[in-house]
């Protein structure tokens, strides 16, 4: 069914704008790492093509066309503002959402009604936007949905409407670099107006030269695009861009906006009372959250490091990035050493949901699991948190490796994979997705020592290879203080529970070299399990010498204490990371529990 410019288009169904949404959408995916390298404004973080892109590609991965243009619209819309990520990917999803709300139940629109609703649907960014900037992506959106309005009754085909908008689509597009600053220095246009002008482009290529099964089995490939010299990095005064799917919200806009103020910029409130989508720039997503929740349900959280992702763009050290997910323990200082990637598992007290280590430190969910009746359960990384990290590394990156905790005890791990083969074919760059069949400091302990051989300029391919040696030789063992969490949280029966805390035992719980738990021994007092962990090891390490270890606690730095002492006894070095265990796998052993990785050479 070929789209010919030369055939007029005086009204559009539902199936012709989903295809037409489609072609501009794989415009934008083909051109992400573009728009990363020449964002600037208003972080320059290096994110904007790949929010873009993970805002639209939900459009791809689970619309179907609608005979109906109204439900095509509304569909359209709601899928990108509950998938809308960044900045500029949520002001998108909230045109998109303005357009569906102004258009009547029609199932063909015309020029006339398409026009009213391009223009009615600006006032709904504006009034998301907290303080709108010209010079950006509102002004090209506004400009063109003004150059539609005016030409609505001159013009009676859709596929002409389109094409005559292209040179005031660019025209404003160029001018956003004369109208901020930030752009001017920089010597680029702006990154959010580029991609909307990219969603144009695809789309008016779709009238000119292709039809809808060109379309449906083209592959989207992402083109490569060289770094844009006269970008400089800047300070980033807020780290985290944070995010929130509020659905049943009791607070009006308004209100919204002043919660938001408090804890940062760059604030966007979106959506309706039904489903709010908000955004803001923030050093305490914690605290932010703890006060959204008063607001109605969050369905959704999400926090980026931008210091992070500036590091990609700026100041990055490697051409290989390295992923984990935050069963990792790792001291601060060392991820943020070797710029280690690391995607938060989540974790739930009942409807409250956080993101483990970032919206939920340590100290704060050992007093929710003393206090909180419900029983903190976690659920795996899923798949686009996963595609939307990877699309942006492999925009500054040669390729990836990803080593993710034991698959026997999340789906993370399958997460990642899937993810990483999409991302693969899109960018055709090399991402490996390591199972580590262990977790917590045993995990941590792979991630150093992969970070280290990237450091020390070993290939991707050698780094794989010994990775898999590692995976082999790391071993944890913990020694738990207190059965109730094992009990309470379904790891071990009530009535063993039971029996096991009459004769007061204490496990000593390990990983197999399957990847599932075990419990590797037991003793009558955690001191006499602490002493056995000892004796483990040096079993275990006999004629060997041990290259690290990490010690591990939740919530006791008696026992922490005793295991560094110990350990550098053993051999005559300091643990390389002391660590408040993970939430995910303190809901487990439970406060008091102490542990030691290591890994021979």
């Amino acid at each position: 069914m070929a789209i010919a410019s030369q055939v007029p288009l005086v009204e559009m169904d539902g199936r012709r704008l989903y295809y037409t949404f489609i072609a501009g959408a794989r415009k934008v995916i083909e051109h992400q790492v573009e728009l990363n390298k020449i964002n600037v404004f208003p972080v320059n973080d290096g994110d904007t093509g790949t929010n873009l892109a993970s805002t639209i590609r939900a459009v791809i991965d689970s619309l179907h066309p609608h005979k109906s243009y109204k439900v095509t619209a509304d569909r359209i819309a709601e899928t990108s503002l509950v998938n809308a990520r960044g900045n500029s990917g949520i002001i998108f999803a909230q045109f998109l959402y303005g357009m569906s709300m102004e258009t009547g139940n029609f199932k063909t629109i015309t020029i006339a009604q398409f026009a009213e609703s391009i223009k009615n649907s600006i006032r709904y960014i504006y009034e998301a936007i907290a303080n709108p900037v010209e010079g950006t992506m509102l002004t090209v959106i506004r400009e063109w949905a003004d150059y539609i309005y005016d030409n609505r009754h001159r013009i009676k085909d859709f596929n002409e409407l389109f094409l005559g908008s292209s040179s005031i689509l660019n025209k404003s597009l160029i001018e956003t670099k004369s109208r901020l600053e930030v752009l001017r220095k920089a010597n680029v246009v702006d990154a959010g107006a580029r991609g909307f002008v990219l969603f144009i482009e695809g789309i008016i290529e779709f009238i000119t030269r292709r039809n809808i099964k060109e379309l449906i089995q083209a592959r989207t490939e992402t083109v490569l695009f060289e770094k844009i010299e006269e970008s400089i990095p800047q300070n980033v005064e807020f780290r985290f861009c944070t995010e929130a799917l509020i659905k049943n919200c009791i607070a009006d806009s308004k209100t919204m906006h002043s919660i938001l103020n408090k804890y940062g910029d760059s604030i966007v409130v979106a959506g309706s009372d039904r489903m709010k989508r908000l955004h803001v720039h923030t050093n305490t997503p914690a605290l932010l959250f703890n006060e959204l929740r008063k607001t109605g349900t969050i369905a959704f959280q999400k926090a980026d490091d931008m210091i992070r992702q500036s590091d990609v763009v700026y100041n990055r050290k490697w051409k290989i990035a390295l992923v984990t997910d935050s069963t990792c323990d790792l001291s601060q200082d060392l991820i943020d050493q070797y710029q280690i990637n690391i995607l938060p598992i989540n974790i739930n007290f009942g409807e409250n949901n956080y993101l483990d280590k970032v919206t939920i430190q340590p100290e704060q969910f050992y007093t929710l699991l003393e206090e909180n009746v419900d029983y903190p359960k976690s659920a795996q990384v899923n798949e686009k948190a996963f595609t939307n990290l990877y699309s942006h590394l492999a925009s500054h990156y040669d390729s990836i490796i990803a080593i993710h905790l034991s698959d026997k005890l999340s789906g993370t791990f399958g997460s990642s994979q899937k993810a990483a083969k999409a991302i693969n074919r899109e960018f055709n760059k090399p991402i490996s997705v390591i199972n580590s069949k262990n977790l917590s400091g045993a995990l941590g302990l792979i991630i150093l020592r992969a970070a280290r051989a990237i450091e020390d300029g070993c290939s991707h391919e050698k780094v794989v290879e010994l990775a898999e040696e590692w995976v082999k030789n790391v071993k944890i063992l913990v020694s738990v203080k207190d059965l109730k969490y094992l009990i309470r949280g379904g790891r071990l029966s009530s009535t063993k529970g039971l029996i096991a805390r009459i004769l007061n035992v204490n496990p000593i719980v390990s990983i197999d070299e399957d990847g599932k738990a075990i419990v590797f021994d037991k003793s009558f007092n955690q001191r006499a399990t602490m002493e056995k962990v000892i004796s483990y090891v040096k079993k275990l390490t006999t004629g060997k010498q041990i290259w690290n270890y990490i010690v591990l606690h939740a919530q006791n730095d008696e026992a922490a204490q005793w295991y560094s002492d110990r350990m550098e006894e053993i051999t005559s070095r300091k643990p390389v990371s002391v660590v408040n265990i993970s939430p995910v796998i303190g809901a487990n052993t439970g406060i008091g529990a102490a542990a030691v990785a290591f890994l021979p050479e």
